[in-house]
């Protein structure tokens, strides 16, 4: 008896086919695996976990995402709007604050990373000595928008704590990190070579 297989030009072989369906078969399990492990991610991606943030001199809880940034909780849940989302990357430093004493950008730190550290945000300068920072601002006239005042305001107000005699090539330099729209510089200069003289004391 003739093999049909061979018959119609076709080779079938049982072993081939057996390989192929099991292929299949594993190909199925693992993109279903893969499905199931996407969905369970998406889900943790989705919760939200309780922290306790410290923000200027008050510990507050919030409910963030693990890809909630520090300027989101800020803004959207602690009424804090100071720091500006003009950057996600941080170039344009308006979303400016100290954390643990150091100027860093909220737009591009992940809020939960920031539990146990020291945050300063614009709205603290009322409430301390470097409060003097703003009236000199005033007094010079640094500010058009205010957009990206505040976070001036913030990095003025630590670049002074790390060189309070500082010239004004080097204020030129400590401040490259942020931008002003309206292209105030001249005036945010003279601002802090005046703080540096010791201007907004009175």
């Amino acid at each position: 008896m003739k093999d049909p297989g061979k018959s119609s030009g076709m080779h079938f072989h049982r072993r081939a086919f057996l390989q192929g369906s099991g292929a299949v078969a594993a190909a199925t399990a693992i993109s279903g695996g893969a499905a199931e492990a996407a969905s369970r991610a998406s889900r943790l991606v989705r919760s939200k976990t309780q922290i306790t943030l410290h923000v200027n001199g008050s510990d507050h809880q919030v409910a963030v995402e693990p890809r909630d940034t520090l300027l989101d909780v800020l803004r959207y849940q602690l009424d804090l709007t100071a720091a500006k989302p003009v950057s996600s990357d941080g170039s344009s430093g308006a979303s400016t604050v100290l954390v643990d004493g150091k100027p860093m950008t909220a737009s591009t730190l992940l809020a939960i990373a920031c539990r146990g550290k020291k945050i300063e945000t614009c709205e603290s300068v009322s409430s301390h000595h470097p409060d003097r920072i703003c009236r000199t601002f005033v007094k010079h006239d640094s500010l058009q928008c205010g957009f990206c005042t505040p976070g001036f305001v913030v990095a003025v107000r630590a670049f002074l704590k790390r060189h309070p005699d500082a010239t004004r090539e080097q204020i030129r330099q400590g401040l490259n990190g942020n931008l002003c729209r309206c292209g105030t510089y001249a005036d945010m200069i003279e601002a802090v070579v005046d703080l540096v003289k010791g201007g907004g004391n009175g």
